[in-house]
């Protein structure tokens, strides 16, 4: 969950770097040389091997740098107290839809030069997670993963209630609604099964980019209560009380043992939901211990497919004392070389677990051409080569949020809009403030810091 950022704390962020090093002699880079020294970084749990095998390729690369890895994901408390002490972390591991907010404040700094300096190439990023880190046409961060989201289903429970795997779908909101009806199973107010689980709230942006409508606009204002946005809201509300009702349906879903043998998939507790791609190597670990895995594409309402995006982005705060080693790794870290040694390294994981490659998504699109071309083959159960297939046909349909000076609290505002809808609200009453608040925020944020 996205924290509102205090304002109070980042007023004075453009002076962080008082305690920082002398700046460069006039026409030197503060990005430029050979990167040497201590590199600190925040917000990046590094535990993973392909994490593992592109930090050993930054150290080989840079081996006059040391780096200390603050571990755990982004704080947003943790890093402002930071900035507010005039010790900053070189570089910041963060949700790319905060990266206007920081940006607008002040609190990390364009990466202009880094990008000229040592030639960063933008245009091996996919466009679409160049969006949400390009505030007024200027690049405030390096784009890393690349989420993506399609339909996950139980086929056995589609089975079973005489339907079919295109039952599954999101273009006709009325039939999924009596597909969902069908699958789901309630009794007395006890829920047992989630036919459809549409994944509220978090999936909320989703839903209304299937009903044409953008929560956040180009110019980076809010538009959570556009009627399209309102209408998707309904559609959800309807599914929920449909199944249960929030209460019941929010305990039995939190029941879940998402991660563990018992996933919703295989013990037939959910027929169908919209998930992110990494979730596919969770559900390797059932097959053949009762998961009958399906998918589809999400689409929108005229059948055209669609994902909404999620990912992180490399930004370098305001102040940093080795903007240098920082840029060097933001570059070397998303390079195709490096996600190459990545898949690599999975590769040697899933070899040894004696499973298989389920893909690797990242922003840089040659990246993952080059991954698919090498390491990709057929999944030896069909639903998951269905799946993966699914996953890799939403890349290049994926959207992620405009970039926004107020992304942060534009966030915060639609997700407690939406809780507040989840808990009983009308959704355009439930909309209408969350668009208040998200435009106060908009109008009080500087243009750019």
């Amino acid at each position: 969950m996205a924290i509102a950022v205090p304002s109070l704390v980042l007023m004075g962020c453009a002076g962080v770097g008082s305690k920082a090093p002398q700046a460069p002699a006039k026409g030197a880079s503060a990005f430029g040389g050979t990167p040497q020294g201590p590199l600190k970084v925040m917000g990046f749990s590094g535990e993973d091997e392909v994490a593992k095998s592109r930090i050993a390729a930054f150290k080989q690369s840079a081996p006059k740098v040391q780096v200390t890895n603050n571990k755990g994901d982004f704080d947003a408390q943790q890093f402002l107290t930071a900035l507010a002490s005039g010790n900053p972390p070189d570089l910041v591991y963060m949700d790319r839809n905060l990266v206007g907010t920081y940006a607008a404040k002040g609190a990390i700094q364009p990466m202009t030069d880094c990008i000229a300096q040592q030639k960063v190439d933008l245009s091996q990023y996919r466009p679409a997670a160049m969006t949400p880190i390009t505030l007024d046409k200027v690049v405030y961060g390096i784009p890393e993963f690349y989420i993506v989201t399609t339909n996950l289903v139980d086929k056995r429970v589609v089975a079973k209630a005489g339907l079919q795997l295109s039952d599954i779908q999101t273009s006709d909101w009325a039939k999924l609604e009596a597909t969902a009806k069908k699958l789901s199973q309630v009794q007395g107010g006890k829920i047992s099964r989630l036919g459809y689980d549409s994944k509220m709230p978090d999936s909320f942006p989703m839903w209304a980019m299937a009903n044409g409508a953008q929560i956040v606009k180009p110019d980076g204002s809010p538009n959570i209560n556009d009627p399209k946005a309102v209408e998707a809201l309904d559609f959800n509300l309807r599914l929920v009380k449909e199944q249960g009702g929030w209460n019941s349906y929010k305990a039995f879903r939190d029941s879940f043992d998402i991660f563990g043998a018992k996933n919703p998939l295989t013990v037939d507790q959910a027929g169908a939901f919209p998930m992110e791609n990494w979730y596919v190597n969770v559900l390797r670990d059932s097959i053949g211990k009762g998961l009958q895995l399906g998918s589809t594409m999400v689409t929108d309402r005229q059948g055209t497919p669609i994902s909404s995006l999620g990912g992180n982005a490399w930004v370098i705060p305001k102040g940093a004392k080795n903007p240098t080693a920082a840029c060097a790794w933001a570059k070397t870290m998303t390079a195709q070389d490096t996600w190459m040694k990545a898949a690599a390294a999975r590769m040697d994981t899933v070899t040894k677990d004696k499973s298989f490659f389920t893909g690797l998504f990242t922003a840089n699109k040659p990246a993952d051409e080059a991954i698919k071309a090498t390491y990709l083959k057929a999944a030896p159960d069909p639903g998951f080569a269905q799946a993966i297939n699914n996953y890799y046909a939403s890349l290049d349909v994926a959207k992620g949020l405009p970039a926004s000076r107020a992304g942060a609290e534009i966030d915060a505002a639609w997700k407690s809009g939406v809780a507040r809808a989840l808990a009983g609200q009308p959704a355009q009453a439930a909309l209408d403030q969350a668009q208040k608040e998200a435009q106060a925020a908009f109008d009080k944020a500087p243009a750019r810091g």
